[in-house]
């Protein structure tokens, strides 16, 4: 790939501010260390030294996953390049701990895993270097322009799988938009997930590379196959009582879940709430916040499961949230009540449960529209109408069994994401 000379000026500026930045990230990996230790192991991997990568023979398949979300969306994707192409090692890299966690729990030493170098040249040269790769799949939406500049010097395909952009992030990135630009034009290929995704890539690439609309790789995510045996478990744990699930839930609204759960208990004194926070680093102070309401609280990594006085469960755990999600009368999906811009709809839905989020899902704008038309997805904006919501289904099971059902019907027809993907996929891999 060659760079007109202003495109060379433009990637060594942003090398240059990267250079002086980075002390920066050893205090960011200090200070996320404090409250999510594995940040403090295996820096040697985000700084590409030598001896931290593995040695991998020419010809892998490299896919990137930047966190939890991101590997969950890659599971079928990884599933398949594995069954397709046994004779290719193939590499996940993640950028967060429990990213790495949620790697090694799926595959453990199926698949290689390392932490994504940081974005200088000298650092995403050597991990080409030693992994070689024939092929990169970026799931979702991660720009790096040092490292995109390289993987196409070195004649590395790169294909952005299960391609999101939000209108949110497009305004953003248009801050960016020359150095966007330069990172996209050496991308092979945009595997959508919407229309409206793709029209957003194509404002910010322009012609500069291929955009296709695949659908949702979540679609096609296949259920644990335990999750209905585990969910009879944890029903059988909880009792006969009403359940229902907080997942992943942000600091700005935990004490709105907790103001729920109170005013649900007036109604039914043994309500349980099933709460599942989004990061690891919430799960102390979540326990504290329960405590303080004088909630009797248990917690997953302590007494293992709830008992009869349980008020909140706490899943202070990683990987098991769908049993716990089946297992609930009602899930609520965080991130929403706060402008993070919510988080995956999807699982709770095709496992049959009624869904809650609040009114900021414009990560998942299109899931939360089709899901809400579909009768799945009720938008709650409070404490207040979270209570009601909730009220309203325990009070009418059989509404909330065709909420669930609706739900559970209309992702069953968007399926077929996977296909498509893999198509485009092996087609780069063999250079067409």
């Amino acid at each position: 790939m060659s760079l007109s000379l202003g495109r060379r000026l433009l990637l060594a500026i942003y090398s240059a501010l990267l250079w002086l930045l980075l002390p920066v990230t050893l205090y960011h990996l200090v200070w996320r260390g404090l409250r999510q230790r594995g940040y403090l192991l295996r820096w040697s991997e985000r700084y590409a030294l030598p001896g931290a990568l593995p040695a991998l023979p020419p010809g892998a398949i490299w896919v990137h996953a930047v966190s939890v979300g991101e590997v969950n969306a890659a599971i079928p994707l990884v599933n398949a390049l594995r069954q397709r192409h046994p004779d290719r090692p193939l590499i996940v890299t993640t950028i967060t701990p429990t990213g790495s966690a949620r790697v090694r729990a799926l595959w453990g030493e199926g698949v290689h895993h390392v932490y994504l170098p940081y974005d200088l040249h000298g650092m995403v040269r050597r991990f080409l270097e030693r992994v070689r790769p024939a092929l990169a799949v970026v799931i979702e939406t991660e720009l790096w322009p040092n490292l995109f500049v390289a993987c196409a010097r070195a004649g590395v395909p790169i294909v952005i799988a299960n391609a999101r952009l939000s209108a949110r992030s497009l305004r953003g990135y248009r801050w960016l938009a020359p150095l966007i630009r330069l990172a996209l034009s050496a991308v092979r290929l945009v595997a959508a997930q919407s229309e409206a995704d793709a029209a957003r890539f194509r404002v910010l690439a322009g012609d500069a590379v291929r955009i296709e609309v695949t659908g949702n790789l979540k679609f096609d995510q296949p259920l644990p196959a335990a999750a209905r045996e585990e969910a009879l478990a944890w029903r059988h744990a909880c009792g006969p009582r009403p359940v229902w699930v907080a997942a992943s839930t942000h600091a700005g609204e935990e004490a709105a879940v907790l103001e729920a759960h109170r005013r649900l208990r007036e109604r039914w004194p043994q309500a349980l709430l099933l709460w599942a926070p989004r990061h690891p680093e919430r799960f102390g102070p979540v326990a504290e916040l329960v405590r303080e309401a004088g909630l009797s609280l248990r917690r997953r990594s302590l007494e293992r499961a709830p008992d009869a006085a349980c008020a909140v469960f706490l899943i202070d755990s990683l990987g098991e949230l769908s049993g716990f999600l089946a297992a609930a009368d009602v899930a609520f999906v965080g991130g929403s009540l706060v402008e993070v811009g919510g988080h995956n709809l999807l699982e709770p839905a095709a496992l049959g449960v009624p869904v809650l989020s609040g009114p900021h899902t414009f990560n998942f704008a299109e899931i939360a529209a089709m899901l809400r038309e579909a009768g799945a997805l009720v938008t709650v904006e409070d404490a207040e109408s979270l209570a009601g919501a909730i009220t309203a289904l325990w009070e009418d099971p059989a509404t909330a069994r065709r909420r669930g059902q609706a739900g559970r019907l209309r992702i069953d027809r968007e399926r077929g994401a996977l296909e498509r993907t893999l198509a485009l996929v092996d087609a780069v891999l063999a250079g067409r």
